[in-house]
């Protein structure tokens, strides 16, 4: 198993755990979303912030199979790709 931290800005806590349901994972408790050979445990972070902007952010720790790491963190990564201005 590899352990992963990842702390995201941007992208709603909510929102997080829908895309990982979409990966084929199901809710095994508030903060916690589990699929075939991965896990996901979601923390809310204190907001981001920069002068007068608030951005939310949310601490990642995923438990994930090396079977599995390389298609679920490819997967992962483009529902989570953001373009910039």
């Amino acid at each position: 198993m590899k352990t992963i931290v990842r702390e995201m800005r941007g992208i709603p806590y909510f929102l997080l755990k829908e895309y990982l349901q979409e990966l084929g994972g199901t809710l095994a408790s508030e903060n916690e979303v589990r699929g075939e050979g991965w896990s996901v445990r979601l923390e809310k972070m204190e907001p981001f912030r920069l002068k007068s902007l608030s951005v939310g952010q949310t601490r990642l720790t995923m438990e994930i199979r090396e079977d599995v790491y390389d298609d679920f963190m490819t997967r992962f990564s483009m529902k989570t790709l953001r373009a910039g201005a």
